[in-house]
């Protein structure tokens, strides 16, 4: 169902449909992204329009188009502003500990924002049929916000002389998050500390020679 064929009345229910109200800057900002990444989650990525974005943000749709072009580039700007960063340790001085702490974060962020979890889900399904759509996500968001969790901390590592950059293969950097996403969805959960520090020491750190 479009924008326009909704009823009236579903303009009013909660928060989809928040009054306009005169915000500027990053307060807009911060509503609009909170809205696009809602929306997503709720209609799905084919379903996003801008005026589904802008009445959920309570704006007006002028405001959206002074920055963005498409509902497509406002949900990209929105994920590159969210999508977690791993920062390990400016020294390098504890590898463990700082893979341990990307997938912690990795973890966490899908249990408190599924919403988040919902609308990357629906972005990579479009993409499987939108190579320019797959070619932005990454360069926009995943690429320039580090790659992947415990990929920020294996480079960083690496340009610190503290790992071989050989042994950084794409099975080894993606081991942690396959393994951590495998679990939730064998035991329909997200996986405990111990679990997460099982994967760091039986299978990252021994695929790293270390």
């Amino acid at each position: 169902m479009g924008d326009r064929d909704r009823p009236a009345s579903e303009d009013t229910k909660g928060d989809a449909a928040p009054r306009a109200t005169r915000r500027r800057g990053e307060d807009l900002l911060n509503a609009i992204f909170a809205a696009v990444i809602s929306e997503t989650a709720e209609v799905g990525f084919e379903g996003l329009t801008m005026e589904g974005i802008a009445r959920r943000a309570g704006t007006a749709k002028t405001s959206l188009y002074r920055r963005w072009s498409s509902p497509e580039d406002v949900l990209l700007a929105a994920l590159y502003r969210v999508y977690p960063v791993e920062e390990p340790s400016p020294t390098a001085d504890d590898l463990r500990g700082d893979l341990v702490r990307a997938l912690r974060l990795m973890r966490d962020e899908m249990m408190s924002r599924p919403d988040l979890g919902a609308a990357v889900g629906s972005v990579l399904e479009a993409a499987r049929r939108r190579p320019e759509l797959h070619r932005r996500l990454y360069e926009e968001v995943f690429d320039v916000r580090g790659g992947r969790f415990t990929r920020t901390v294996l480079t960083h590592y690496a340009e610190h002389g503290r790992v071989d950059p050989a042994k950084l293969t794409p099975v080894v950097v993606d081991i942690g998050e396959a393994l951590l996403l495998k679990r939730a969805l064998d035991a329909m959960e997200m996986p405990d500390d111990d679990y997460i520090e099982a994967i760091v020491d039986q299978a990252i750190l021994p695929a790293l020679g270390v």
